[in-house]
């Protein structure tokens, strides 16, 4: 009884005594891999996963500000069962570019490359002028094959679309791959690696290039130093990617692949990066990388997998994540509230249960309030 008492005085001390609303809500027709973005207007923009996870299909929703449903799903793959869920990491990527177009990247399945596994490809589409559907999809794999975590996209309101992913033969040899677009995602340059430091990069771990809207952009993986240094780098770019300055942000040294994700969100005033180390989630501000200050949730971690974050308008942050999942298994849904100095506000909450191969998104809305998506 004395424990039950604790959970709802947490629950309602992070939601009330501080201000930050904090609603959890399912994803729209049980799709799993939900990645969402708000817009400055305050529409939600949600895409999602639904079938087979060895290669299924990816649908896009919106909400509007003050609404609580979703519009009616629009498919954004368009060659069928062409991306993979399985394994969590090598899930879909959304952002938002000028003028609120959505963008959108994913590794593409065997079924989308004739039933092979070699030479997966990278696809990349957008949302069409009208916004009533998406573009066909595009391999913007040229020369770098050998996906196998997955990719990322990125956009700003300059009119800069990056896509993002990790090749190579040996994951001591892999480097960070990188398209540009300087004209909305119409065209694309040649991929590029993005850093000419040996790090190497874990083969099925998953990563993640962001854009601030100003053009600031950031690239983060794991490394795969010696096999066994599986640390957590953050490169970043003030020339719209042309060169990138990196660090270290956090050390892990494992002799095996944790099939890891990350999460970036840019806040009030700098930009957050989450992710996990031995089994627990933190999350920095990586705006200034010479003073990255590592922040992690009360309590021991565990099997503390795949965070995702926002920050809300106040400056309070939101960490979200999932506990306990692995392979084919299902994990419960965590969150834990943070000041705007990174002061844990009362104990995590313990939600329902994330589905297998998913993971949680958070965004903040403008009013303050946050919403999970599980």
């Amino acid at each position: 009884m004395k424990s039950l008492l604790l959970f709802f005085f947490s629950l309602y001390f992070q939601t009330n005594i501080w201000g930050a609303s904090i609603e959890t809500i399912r994803v729209p027709n049980e799709g799993i891999q939900p990645q969402a973005v708000v817009d400055q207007s305050g529409i939600l923009h949600l895409i999602y996963f639904k079938g087979d996870a060895n290669g299924g299909d990816l649908f896009y929703v919106r909400q509007m500000g003050g609404d609580t449903t979703f519009s009616v799903p629009i498919q954004v793959n368009s060659l069928p069962s062409s991306i993979i869920a399985t394994g969590t990491v090598r899930g879909a990527h959304v952002a938002l570019g000028r003028q609120g177009r959505v963008h959108v990247s994913w590794m593409g399945s065997a079924d989308a490359n004739g039933g092979s596994h070699d030479k997966l490809p990278m696809f990349y589409t957008r949302l069409n002028d009208a916004q009533t559907g998406f573009e066909p999809q595009r391999n913007v794999v040229q020369q770098a094959y050998g996906l196998d975590g997955g990719g990322s996209v990125a956009a700003d309101t300059l009119g800069h679309v990056y896509v993002a992913w990790h090749a190579g033969s040996e994951e001591a040899s892999r480097k960070v791959w990188m398209v540009k677009s300087d004209d909305d995602g119409k065209t694309f340059a040649q991929e590029k690696p993005v850093w000419s430091k040996q790090t190497g990069a874990c083969g099925c771990c998953g990563m993640r290039i962001f854009s601030e809207s100003s053009g600031a952009l950031y690239v983060m993986y794991r490394s795969a130093t010696e096999m066994v240094n599986r640390d957590m780098f953050v490169l970043q770019s003030q020339d719209y990617g042309q060169t990138f300055h990196g660090v270290k942000v956090h050390g892990w040294v494992v002799n095996s692949c944790p099939m890891s994700t990350s999460a970036m969100f840019q806040g009030k005033t700098n930009t957050w990066a989450a992710w996990e180390t031995k089994g627990q989630v933190y999350f920095a501000s990586v705006s200034d990388l010479e003073n990255v200050k590592l922040m992690t949730p009360n309590g021991e971690g565990d099997r503390n997998k795949h965070p995702a974050l926002a920050q809300n308008k106040t400056g309070e942050v939101l960490l979200a994540w999932s506990s306990g999942s692995g392979w084919k298994k299902a994990g419960t849904l965590e969150y834990q509230l943070f000041d705007r100095a990174g002061k844990p506000l009362g104990t995590p909450i313990v939600g329902e249960l994330v589905p297998v191969w998913s993971k949680p998104t958070v965004v903040a809305k403008p009013k303050g309030d946050f919403v999970v998506l599980y």
